[in-house]
C-alpha cells in the first residue's frame, strides 16, 4: 500500500523509556478537492494507526481527513522485555500496512 519509515531502537535497557517515530507516505485525500478539470478527487485516508509491543497495544491513534498527507507520529513506551514492535496502519477500505522491528532489552 505505502512506503513507511520507522525510527525505533534495536536495543534498550530494562525500564528505559524509548522514543518511536513513524512516517507513512500516503496522500490522505479528503474527497472534497477537485482536479484541474473539476472532477472530484476520490477520498483516500488512513483511519487508524496502532503500535503493539509483544502483542499488547502501547499506542493507537484514530486518523481523520484533516490529518496531513504523509502522517508522522512520535510516541514513547517503556522497554520491559525483548520482543517485537508491530506498527500497523489501516486505511478506509480495511487495507493494512504493517512493519515489525525487534527490540532487544537487557
Amino acid at each position: 500500500m505505502a512506503m513507511t519509515r520507522i525510527a525505533a531502537p534495536a536495543k534498550a535497557t530494562i525500564g528505559e523509556i524509548i522514543q518511536l517515530k513513524v512516517l507513512i507516505r500516503h496522500p490522505m485525500e479528503t474527497g472534497y478537492r477537485r482536479d484541474l478539470y473539476g472532477k472530484q478527487i476520490p477520498r483516500d485516508i488512513l483511519k487508524r494507526f496502532e503500535c503493539r509491543y509483544n502483542g499488547e497495544t502501547v499506542f493507537a491513534a484514530e486518523l481523520f481527513p484533516a490529518v496531513a498527507a504523509d502522517p508522522f507520529l512520535t510516541f514513547y513506551t517503556r522497554a520491559t522485555e525483548s520482543g517485537a514492535l508491530e506498527f500497523r496502519w489501516t486505511d478506509q477500505n480495511g487495507n493494512v500496512t504493517s512493519e515489525t522491528r525487534q527490540l532487544d532489552v537487557q
